[in-house]
């Protein structure tokens, strides 16, 4: 049976079992609930065993060596599930402690499976918005080192923060354009510059950005993307759809 498929009274004496089994674990250096868990079919399932960490890790200092070293050998299982478990888990504690789990993000540049890509993204959008600093000093010592594919997902990982701050991701994405790009990671960028311009203060910072760029072609690309999201997005963003064109009209073209 399905986590949600349980009642709420279930899922709560389930959820403190979990938490029981693997603070066991945690003790006696066995790891055979936490690969059941993190292993598990169910997506709650998984997410409960992420958390349980995240937050055991933040309560109980003395715990911190053991759950490290669990997710070590996590992140390197052959069962995507539990690698994704794992990268997720690291993002949890990434938003508090960035430098205890910086270089064991470097395991996953590379990943294959698009389940652990999409984990990664999903622990730099957490751990961008709760504690983004670290977090971006990290991604720029490492775009290199990933490839093309992997880059799409760390950018979109960055994307929450860089809604309300683009500042913090404009610089990642111009040192990006000075390298050879491929088609996908240019259509990723686009998005992004329309995903980080409709809040309040985002597009004067943004189509300031895009004045020092040189690739014209570019530059009109995403200024069409930035008027298409003031249009999907008209509710929330913080200029009208004719605004935005106005004041790029103005100060970009």
């Amino acid at each position: 049976m399905a986590y949600y498929d349980l009642s709420a009274n279930e899922r709560k004496k389930l959820y403190a079992q979990m938490q029981k089994d693997i603070g066991r674990d945690l003790c006696s250096g066995n790891n055979s609930h936490v690969r059941k868990y993190a292993s598990d079919t169910d997506t709650y399932i998984r997410r409960n065993c992420y958390l349980i960490l995240g937050r055991l890790y933040k309560a109980d200092e003395k715990a911190r060596e053991n759950i490290l070293s669990l997710l070590d050998l996590l992140s390197l299982s052959d069962d995507e599930k539990i690698r994704q478990t794992a990268v997720y888990a690291l993002g949890e504690i990434g938003k508090q402690d960035f430098d205890a789990i910086g270089k064991r993000l470097e395991v996953f540049l590379n990943e294959t499976h698009h389940s652990i890509k999409n984990g990664l993204c999903g622990a730099l959008k957490q751990m961008g918005e709760k504690n983004p600093k670290p977090v971006f000093r990290w991604v720029k010592t490492k775009i290199k080192k990933c490839n093309a594919d992997n880059l799409k997902y760390i950018l979109h990982g960055l994307e929450l923060r860089g809604r309300t701050h683009p500042e913090d991701l404009l610089p990642i994405i111009t040192n990006i354009l000075r390298e050879n790009i491929d088609k996908k990671t240019r259509k990723m960028l686009i998005h992004i510059i329309g995903q980080i311009s409709y809040k309040k203060g985002c597009l004067e910072k943004v189509t300031a950005e895009l004045n020092t760029w040189e690739d014209k072609a570019f530059i009109a690309e995403c200024g069409k993307e930035i008027i298409d999201v003031h249009k999907r997005y008209e509710r929330f963003s913080a200029l009208s759809v004719n605004e935005a064109d106005e004041y790029m009209a103005e100060n970009l073209w």
